[in-house]
């Protein structure tokens, strides 16, 4: 088979996290409200019916495109943008086409081989979504607007991406930016977060792109890369049986784990742009971008490269702690705590990113919510009592999980459970040797003496149970002598 060059980019839809529509004071609170309950005379395009920009909504929108490396360009126009689909109650989109808020900037990511990689953000603009389609099962479609009108920014990538890995990198690291910055919920379950993805494939000595195709609303970062996956193998696989890809709009089915075809693309001249007569163009001076710029607290990458210069994290460990802002800031206050008390940095991260993380993904907790289940001083303690030798390791994980699912201190959790290490040897040599005169244990003392070393684990668990150690959890006790 001949080698071909994948060419892909993508477009994101990511609502912005305002509590008013774009374009008037109706509420953006749509997820769980009852179908067409936050709808206005606005968002539902009433004839006669004005629309005033949500001031937050470009603010928010400014301060993403310069997390995104964009420049906030001082002249920016809203634009009409025709098409006739029932869930567009006006019959066009207020969105921006030739003069965007942002532009030209990048972010980077990690390619194919492991090495660093720049992928460039060619535009940052706002519109307004759209209502949503729910299709009945038996042919009839529904519409619910509540939708309609909510803050919208749309980020088009250049098309720098070679792989499906690739985009599905891309794909999570703007979300993490977005999300960093509490712009947007990061839901793509509810249609906060979206994604398009145009993809083309030539053969390497073509010097032009390919035909264009468009996948519409991917809504995980999973189908990102299985329908960019399908898509290639679909292209080259007409390409070598002699057909011609022709540009269009396909859909992911899940289902059926392959694109289907929805609409020959259209082009820019067949929305039939122009100026949006109702809205004044947007303005903005230096002192304005100034002022966005100060709202970014420090983002994701930098907080990375300090974690591991300030803490000594490997860059795994401290990837893993900056992946959401509510585990970073959850970590920093646990290194307060840790350092308190005469321990490392380290040590926090070994056991939030070991014990704690085990067990928020056990219960399906979310970030958000580490520090009311297990609050970064009870870590500290933990640490500390294994640091005096007043428990082992394999006591203080018990200890820690009990805390975080009870919410009691770790240091009374030991004081009344007696887990106190016993640090007496002598006391613990006549305690080892009471036990292996017992009748309980003759048994396992007959079998090791016949070279059954395994029969020591029986030993060992009556001996943790004489000190008051909970051994319900220890896989090293064989029960067979019970």
């Amino acid at each position: 088979m001949a080698e071909y060059i994948t060419t892909i980019g993508l477009e994101i839809h990511a609502q912005i996290r305002t509590a008013s529509k774009m374009f008037d004071n109706c509420s953006a609170d749509y997820a769980k409200s009852n179908p067409n309950t936050r709808v206005s005379v606005v968002s539902m395009g009433f004839p006669g019916s004005l629309p005033v920009t949500n001031r937050r909504a470009v603010e928010l929108a400014a301060v993403t495109g310069l997390a995104l490396n964009c420049g906030v360009n001082h002249h920016s126009v809203f634009a009409r943008k025709s098409y006739p689909y029932p869930d567009l109650p006006k019959g066009y989109q207020i969105t921006q086409y030739e003069e965007p808020l942002c532009s030209d900037g990048w972010i980077e990511i990690m390619d194919d081989n492991d090495n660093p990689k720049r992928i460039g953000i060619e535009r940052l603009h706002i519109e307004e979504d759209t209502g949503r389609l729910l299709h009945a099962g038996d042919n009839s479609s529904l519409i619910d607007y509540n939708r309609s009108g909510v803050p919208l920014m749309e980020i088009v990538t250049r098309p720098d991406i070679t792989s499906p890995e690739e985009a599905k990198r891309c794909f999570q690291k703007i979300r993490q930016i977005l999300t960093w910055i509490d712009v947007n919920s990061g839901n793509m379950d509810e249609g906060a977060l979206r994604c398009d993805a145009n993809v083309s494939v030539r053969l390497r000595d073509q010097a032009n792109f390919g035909a264009k195709v468009e996948i519409k609303n991917i809504n995980s970062f999973r189908f990102v890369e299985r329908a960019l996956t399908y898509e290639i193998q679909r292209q080259i696989g007409a390409l070598e049986a002699g057909d011609t890809i022709i540009q269009e709009t396909r859909g992911w089915n899940e289902t059926l784990n392959k694109t289907v075809s929805q609409r020959t693309k259209e082009f820019a001249d067949d929305y039939r742009y122009f100026p949006e007569p109702d809205i004044p163009p947007l303005l903005f001076d230096d002192a304005w971008v100034e002022a966005r710029r100060a709202e970014l607290p420090e983002l994701p990458d930098a907080h990375r490269a300090r974690f591991e210069s300030a803490y000594e994290l490997s860059c795994q460990d401290a990837d893993l702690l900056t992946g959401e802002r509510a585990v970073a800031d959850y970590y920093e206050t646990a290194v307060e705590a840790v350092r308190a008390v005469g321990a490392s940095a380290k040590e926090a991260a070994n056991w939030i990113l070991g014990e704690l993380f085990r067990l928020i993904n056990d219960d399906g907790v979310s970030s958000d919510q580490m520090a009311v289940r297990m609050p970064p001083q009870h870590i500290a303690t933990v640490i500390d009592l294994v640091a005096k030798g007043t428990i082992t390791r394999t006591v203080a994980k018990q200890v820690f999980e009990e805390s975080y699912r009870n919410g009691i201190d770790p240091a009374r959790i030991v004081a009344d459970k007696g887990l106190t290490q016993i640090s007496d040897t002598d006391a613990l040599a006549t305690l080892a040797r009471e036990i292996l005169a017992s009748d309980n244990a003759a048994k396992a003392v007959a079998e090791y003496r016949k070279g059954k070393t395994s029969a020591i684990q029986f030993l060992i668990g009556q001996m943790m149970k004489a000190i008051g150690y909970d051994i319900t959890r220890m896989d090293m006790v064989d029960k067979r002598y019970d």
